[in-house]
């Protein structure tokens, strides 16, 4: 080869490997670009969201229901899995083709759900895909949103009040969005059961009051800022009294007259149970299962891992029995952890204590498990009594730091919620489970923002369930009644793999389904049919928990075996979290890579 030749052959090179990496960079900007516009619109369309994560630039709005809206919701899911299907993820840095998958996937997802509603003027929501065709259950709706939307939001000064003010001033309207949509709703058969639905009155009458200074929208006005003046004061309670008494509560009137007179008839006229008997259920049915999975399991292959992981956990609650030293046959013990009143509180602030000191010991063993922790705090505090029977949760903080998270403890009912289920409960909603993860997720500046915030039911309640396995090296569970208790809440996730495809899927009655909760997780009758009625207004949602822990389960062990003597577990529980939530076969891909660079290293 000639030099001339050999010089025009490198000039030819450098011209393609610049060209692309031209062709990379555009990719690059292209994609951060889409990005960043999908979030910006993500915070308009959705401003209670925004406000719950710490973005307060649309503290005045609510969200539009309305048909039109709804119309734009999907049409901005279509155009934005057109647009991600156009990149080439080679072109894309490792980081960015991770955001490509995630996006992609939360877009595939809405756009397979909206496609079962294209004549109808539902979405798949914001907040939840099956509140697509259903705003209003047991288990969420203005009645749960608007109430946490008033502690969820800064009042610093009177700006902040008068913007709640407008946002109060919006709720009719809200409401009747809503309402139009279930009206619609009953025309076309979607409906959830009625048998599910009827604890909704009594929910709705928390906001129903003769005096607004009762409302728990009114809760920010009892409070105020040291440095607001008194007239300033005086004003904004005087708002918030008219604007409630005469628009926010006639308007939840209305909605309970609807819900009572028209949507539970319409309801209680629907054939069956399962969501797979309502119009192109069946596929519906699938669609929601891959969501709240993350992967391409059947309902029958879900069904069948749940009846394997019931016979496992079962044989460790027999042997924990044992270990109780307890004479008599199981269904007597369970029958003397319901009715015995050495596990249960007799005062509310004694349960809140409880929790409490186990949170301490929790922080304390945090450092043995992560190699970094996020900074956010948490607290522990009662649930609103409005919320009766709802499970314990865990309510996120703000991402500026200017609101720490919550666990919410059930002090309602003190004989529903014993003692030995205590612990496995906190380390799943507080540390190291919701809170530890999502406040991480948080924390990380090197994502772009809808990886912070986003969220996979697989993923961050398979890691919160995961959390609760943790507790024994975390030295808890050392009494066996607190290991049979978390036992048996492993135990009811697994039997929601069973019951959820039972009802949804195989044709089970609500009372096969309550009776099969209550002999294998060994809870009581109210507790399992709360339970049952939840997964049948919210199908598939409940499945993602088992199938999520099962997952990081099965990583920890693979790296485990790849590292050997070299497995870091602080390490490893990092790698877990600190892409945000994640779809289970992406998280299994970063698992892979973190494996790869572990070996490396060594």
């Amino acid at each position: 080869m000639t030099r001339r030749y050999r010089a025009a052959a490198i000039a030819a090179l450098a011209a393609l490997l610049c060209q692309a990496s031209q062709a990379e960079d555009s990719a690059e900007r292209r994609f951060a670009t889409l990005a960043a516009e999908h979030w910006e619109w993500f915070a308009r369309d959705d401003p209670i969201q925004a406000t719950q994560r710490g973005d307060y630039r649309y503290n005045d709005v609510l969200s539009d229901e309305s048909a039109e809206a709804v119309a734009g919701r999907k049409a901005h899911w279509r155009e934005l899995l057109k647009q991600l299907k156009s990149f080439d993820p080679t072109q894309l840095t490792a980081a960015n083709r991770i955001s490509l998958q995630v996006l992609t996937r939360m877009a595939v997802d809405r756009t397979r759900i909206d496609g079962f509603f294209s004549d109808l003027p539902f979405a798949a929501s914001n907040f939840s895909l099956i509140m697509s065709w259903s705003p209003i259950t047991q288990m969420y709706g203005p009645q749960f949103r608007l109430p946490l939307l008033a502690k969820s939001t800064p009042f610093r000064g009177v700006a902040d009040y008068d913007a709640y003010l407008k946002r109060l001033a919006g709720v009719p309207q809200l409401l009747a969005q809503y309402q139009a949509r279930m009206q619609v709703a009953i025309a076309a058969g979607w409906l959830p059961p009625a048998v599910a639905l009827r604890r909704v009155p009594e929910q709705l009458d928390s906001e129903i009051t003769d005096d607004p200074a009762q409302s728990p929208l009114y809760l920010p006005f009892s409070k105020f800022p040291e440095d607001l003046a008194q007239a300033d004061r005086e004003r904004l309670m005087a708002s918030a009294r008219q604007v409630l008494s005469e628009q926010v509560i006639p308007a939840f009137r209305d909605l309970k007259q609807f819900v009572v007179s028209t949507y539970l008839p319409a309801a209680a006229r629907r054939k069956g149970l399962g969501v797979s008997q309502l119009p192109g259920g069946r596929d519906f049915y699938e669609a929601l299962i891959a969501n709240s999975t993350t992967t391409s399991l059947s309902a029958r292959e879900i069904h069948d891992i749940g009846l394997r992981e019931v016979a496992r956990i079962r044989k460790e609650m027999e042997a924990t029995i044992a270990r109780t030293g307890f004479k008599g046959t199981r269904s007597e013990f369970i029958r003397f952890l319901h009715e015995s009143p050495q596990f249960y509180y007799d005062k509310p602030e004694d349960m809140l204590a409880g929790y409490r000191d186990i949170a301490k010991r929790a922080d304390a063993e945090l450092p043995k498990l992560f190699a970094e922790l996020p900074r956010l705090p948490y607290g522990v505090r009662a649930m609103p009594a409005y919320e009766g029977d709802n499970a314990e949760h865990y309510v996120p903080g703000a991402a500026d730091g200017s609101r720490a998270g919550f666990f919410e403890a059930n002090v309602n009912h003190l004989r529903t919620r014993p003692k030995y289920n205590m612990e496995d409960l906190f380390l799943h909603e507080g540390v190291p489970g919701h809170h530890l993860q999502i406040a991480r997720a948080q924390e990380l500046k090197d994502l772009p923002d809808f990886r912070r915030f986003a969220f996979f039911t697989a993923f961050a309640e398979g890691w919160a369930l995961y959390s609760e396995s943790l507790g024994d090296e975390m030295g808890f569970y050392t009494d066996p009644y607190s290991k049979f208790g978390q036992l048996s809440a492993e135990m009811w996730r697994a039997c929601r793999l069973v019951v959820d495809t039972g009802l949804h899927a195989f044709g089970w009655s609500r009372e096969r389904a309550i009776l099969y909760m209550i002999d294998n997780a060994a809870i009581n009758e109210d507790v399992a049919t709360a339970e049952v009625d939840r997964y049948l207004v919210s199908p598939a949602q409940a499945l993602g928990y088992k199938i999520g822990e099962l997952k990081i389960k099965e990583l920890r062990a693979k790296a485990k075996a790849a590292l050997a003597d070299h497995f870091d577990l602080r390490r490893f529980h990092n790698a877990v979290i600190d892409g945000g939530d994640l779809p289970l076969d992406v998280l299994e891909g970063r698992i892979d890579e973190w494996i790869a660079t572990q070996k490396a290293q060594r």
